[in-house]
């Protein structure tokens, strides 16, 4: 698998337009087509405001709280949700207006967008104690961000260690050998395969 370290002096931050807060995009994957956009995108934002959200026509997202008191999700037309639980991940769709109340003061939050039409993908928060193994035969690419503590790739001597706020996209490159990630702490760890064409 190919693996590239990705820290943060790698990751674009920017504010929103309508002023309520700052997005911090950890990685966006290009369309295979080249065209404008992407396939999907990984990041944090820091929301300071109540406020709409943007919409992402043909979708799916994943959004779970990183640090703060929580937010209110309210969708047109769909039951609303409440972020109030440290890296438990809520799924919506791009599509829907959505609209975000704080709680008690401004959040972070950990964001995945995926054009449904070209990934399937699974996000989850993960405890690292001890090893983890990462197979090429069980996706396509993998995210992996730690958000607390620090890993090291076993067998990968030329890799530094991975700190908190750092990440990792491991690909699968035709070469069937696994990576297997070492440490202790916390990771959010997104799975994303190809799918499949019509």
């Amino acid at each position: 698998m190919k693996i590239r370290l990705l820290r943060e002096s790698d990751y674009r931050r920017m504010r929103w337009k309508n002023g309520g807060g700052w997005t911090t995009e950890l990685y966006s994957h290009p369309l295979s087509d080249g065209g404008e956009g992407f396939g999907w995108r990984v990041s944090i934002a820091d929301i300071e405001s109540d406020g709409a959200f943007s919409t992402f026509p043909q979708c799916d997202r994943w959004i779970a709280l990183l640090e703060g008191n929580g937010m209110r999700l309210q969708f047109e037309g769909h039951a609303a949700a409440t972020l109030n639980e440290r890296l438990r991940f809520v799924p919506f769709s791009g599509d829907w207006q959505t609209r975000g109340s704080l709680i008690d003061g401004p959040v972070r939050d950990f964001n995945l967008i995926a054009r449904r039409d070209l990934w399937q993908c699974e996000v989850r928060h993960r405890p690292l104690v001890g090893s983890m193994l990462f197979a090429p035969s069980a996706a396509d690419l993998w995210f992996v961000h730690v958000v607390a503590g620090s890993a090291r790739i076993e067998h990968r001597g030329a890799l530094p260690e991975i700190v908190a706020g750092e990440s990792l996209l491991l690909e699968a490159d035709g070469d069937a050998g696994s990576v297997t990630i070492d440490g202790g702490g916390e990771l959010v760890v997104a799975k994303l395969a190809r799918a499949a064409l019509p």
